[in-house]
Formats: C-alpha cells, structure tokens, sequence
C-alpha cells in the first residue's frame, strides 16, 4: 500500500475514526484503525465491535493495499505535523509516514485480523434530513438510562412511522419524547433501540445540511452520507409503552422564564441533601416558591414569579433531573403541568409567534415530601 495524503485530510479521517476506538481491549487490532487504499481513495475504520465507524478521502493511491495501525498514536502525530503532503507507505506489517523531514515507522496488524463491520445495504432504508435528526438525538438521548437493570432503557427508542419520525428516551425518573414530520419512508410503524454511543457518533459526524441515509439489516443500522459510514448493534427487547406514564389530565399550569428558574434551582440546590438532590417547589398565583431543609446542612428559601393557572400545588422534585430537562428544552419559555404532588409533571417548550412550534414533551417523576 503506498498513497500521498494532504496533513488536513488525514488528519479529519484519524479524528472522525478514532473516536470509535475503545479506550480499552483485550483485543490489540481494536486499538488500530484499518485503512484500505483502493482507487477511489483511502478508506479508514474504526469500531468496538458495537459502533463502526468508516470514512472515506481523497487521497492519491499508487499502490493497492489495506493494514491496521495505531489508530491513537497515528492521530498524535499527525495532529502535530507540518501542513505539507504526507507520503504513506506499508512494508510488511509495518506502516511509514513521512512528511517533510518528519519520519515514522509503527508496527501493525494485518488487514484479516480487523473485524467485519456489518453489511447493510445503505442504497435501501429511508432518508433523514440531517437537521432533523440531529434535533432528535439532541432532545431526547440525555434521557437514557445508565444503569444495566434494564438493557432497553439503556437506548433510544426511534420510532419511524408513516410521515413522521420520533424518539423517546427515559431512565424511570424522567423522559423526553419528540416527534417530528417526515418523508414517508417504507419503513413504516418500525421501531428500533438504538444505543446513545451510536447516537453519538452521528451527532458528531454529520452536519445539519446532510441528507442522512439510514437503513436496518437484521439487528444493525447503518448510516451513511458524503463517504461517511456510522454502523451499530441495535438494543434488542421490547421498549415500555410510554404513552402509559404521560399524564393526559393535567389541570394546574405554569409559565415560567426559563433562566430565572434554572438559576433558582441551582441556588437552592446547593442546600439539597447530596443523596436525593430533593428540593420543595411550591406553585401559587404570580409565584414559584423553592425551599430545602437538610438538618445537617441548612436551609435555602427562593422565589420567582410565574403565570399560573389552577389551585395551588407543593411538589418535590430531583434538582438535577429538572435542570436537565430545562437545558435541553431550550426555549426562553417552558410550560410545566402537574396535577398532583405524587403524579409526574410535565415540561414543555413554549415558542414565539414568529417560531415553529416543537412538538417535544418531557417529564419529571416527583420525590416524595416528608414533613
């Protein structure tokens, strides 16, 4: 293998790829990226055996051939090299990069140690607007659950059905659903988990003006647009029905500015006890009360104004899962309903006039208050 790279174009491809290399293995080749050099240009891929990741660039090949290297020390490198072309050879199982008066040799592994990454069929499947996609990643897969318990809560539920597409994801304590129009694709009422690292790797790898194309071959999803290819194992199991804790008899609502809620979240949490995070939110008319009382510590009292309709309502709630939820509603407004102090509250975003209206709910589960 032997082909002539400019500094930046290697450098993207050692990036978009190496972040899929896990950081630890008992498998030494899952350290390295394999690059194949074919007519077309260098091809460069990466995986953990759940995520791959492969990319195709530019790249003037005179020699055919494939090899895996070092995929993390590759990147140091080159990240540091000058902005001048840099000429890649193979000999043997080693890999030799020069570059200017730069010269380095890093021993490899051979091509048919790198495992397969999954055969997709990428011309079939659906098409995602790259914007889209990536406001539903971003709005919902904070959400996921980290403990093991429950492998299916630890993915993002996507649903595609016809003419619109939706994500959900919850950990028990609180959920994030949105829902956005779509082209209609044949893959109707399908609904895949999709792990938040794969999720990641599409956030992070396609811009907003891309037109994503995604297709599903048995448990595996594939993702491709402008020679960029993001693989993963799909979450098998049957995702709880969701729709079941969405409360649908909300009768108390409050208006309330986003910020100024944050900022007084945060300053009475700094009081909460550090196991519960617990803090006391009292609704009433024009008014939000906060207030936290940890006999070890002290107390915190807060208010700030709202526009609030119904009877008044005392409830607890996790501070951290409410910042969360606030951070990634994202609008200068929110909406939050409740109906009662042991029923989950929902928080919505609230847009202006001249806006597109989100079609995006989350929700909370209240702590138990214990005078």
């Amino acid at each position: 293998m032997k082909f002539s790279i400019t500094r930046q174009n290697l450098h993207q491809g050692l990036s978009a790829v190496s972040a899929s290399i896990p950081s630890k293995t008992t498998l030494p080749v899952l350290s390295n990226i394999l690059f194949e050099a074919g007519e077309d240009g260098v091809r460069m891929s990466g995986t953990d055996l759940d995520v791959g990741v492969r990319i195709q660039v530019p790249a003037d090949v005179t020699q055919v051939g494939k090899l895996t290297a070092p995929g993390k020390k590759l990147r140091e490198i080159t990240r540091e090299l000058a902005d001048e072309p840099v000429e890649i050879a193979t000999r043997g199982d080693q890999i030799e990069l020069r570059c200017g008066r730069s010269h380095f040799k890093l021993n490899g592994l051979p091509a048919d140690d790198f495992p397969t990454l999954p055969q997709v069929p990428l011309d079939q499947g659906w098409s995602a607007q790259g914007s889209q996609l990536l406001s539903l990643i971003r709005h919902t897969s904070f959400a996921v659950s980290t403990e093991e318990s429950r492998p299916v809560l630890n993915g993002v539920l996507w649903e595609l059905r016809d003419g619109e597409m939706r994500m959900v994801a919850t950990n028990g304590h609180r959920l994030a659903k949105m829902t956005i129009s779509a082209d209609s694709s044949p893959e109707t009422t399908t609904q895949l988990i999709v792990p938040p690292d794969a999720l990641q790797h599409v956030q992070r790898l396609f811009g907003p003006e891309d037109t994503v194309r995604v297709s599903r071959e048995g448990n595996h999803l594939g993702f491709v647009s402008n020679g960029t290819e993001v693989y993963t194992r799909l979450i098998e199991g049957t995702y709880p029905n969701y729709e079941q804790v969405i409360p649908k008899d909300n009768d108390k609502f409050a208006v309330v500015q986003r910020k100024p809620l944050e900022s007084a979240v945060r300053r009475v949490a700094a009081v909460a006890s550090d196991q519960t995070h617990r803090i006391r939110l009292q609704f009433g008319e024009g008014k939000v009360q906060f207030n936290v009382l940890t006999p070890d510590l002290g107390e915190a009292h807060d208010e700030i104004e709202v526009s609030y309709e119904g009877e008044p309502i005392t409830i607890g709630f996790n501070a951290n899962y409410l910042l969360e939820v606030l951070r990634f509603v994202g609008t200068e407004e929110v909406k939050m309903g409740f109906k009662a102090p042991e029923r989950a509250a929902t928080v919505e975003p609230v847009t202006g006039s001249d806006e597109e209206p989100m079609d995006y709910l989350c929700l909370v589960m209240p702590l138990r208050l214990v005078d």
